[in-house]
This record gives structure tokens, C-alpha cells and sequence, in this order.
């Protein structure tokens, strides 16, 4: 997986959990987090404050302890 792949990911959805992307990639959390904040430090991506919900409405993943990442483009 590259940056690429991240970035394409995060267009798509907008707003995304970082546990929900480690899945989808089948990647360690920490591993994206790494690439998460290249995306981060360019202004391209969030990390949202803990507490905000993903945004799938499923409702059954915890807010204060899901770390969610939105695009910005």
C-alpha cells in the first residue's frame, strides 16, 4: 500500500476510522498512522477530536475511543 492508496480511500469516504482502514488494508494502526500524518501535515487530512462518531450509523463502536481521520481535499 502507498500514500496513494490512503488518500484514494479517504476521497471516497470522506471520513473514515482508522481501525475500519487498518481492515480494509490489512495494515497495522500504527503503520497508518505514520502515513496518516503525512496527509495530516500537508493539510489534506484531520484527525477529528475524540468523541465524534464515524459517520457509518452503525452506533456500535464506542466515539470516545474511535480515532476517525476526515479528507479535506
Amino acid at each position: 500500500m502507498i500514500l496513494s492508496d490512503l488518500r484514494d480511500y479517504l476521497k471516497t469516504h470522506r471520513r473514515a476510522a482508522l481501525a475500519d482502514m487498518a481492515l480494509h488494508f490489512d495494515r497495522d494502526p500504527d503503520a497508518l498512522r505514520g502515513m496518516l500524518g503525512k496527509w495530516v501535515a500537508k493539510g489534506r487530512v484531520e484527525r477529528l477530536p475524540g468523541g465524534r462518531a464515524c459517520g457509518s450509523g452503525c452506533c456500535r463502536c464506542d466515539p470516545a475511543t474511535t480515532e476517525v481521520y476526515e479528507w479535506k481535499g
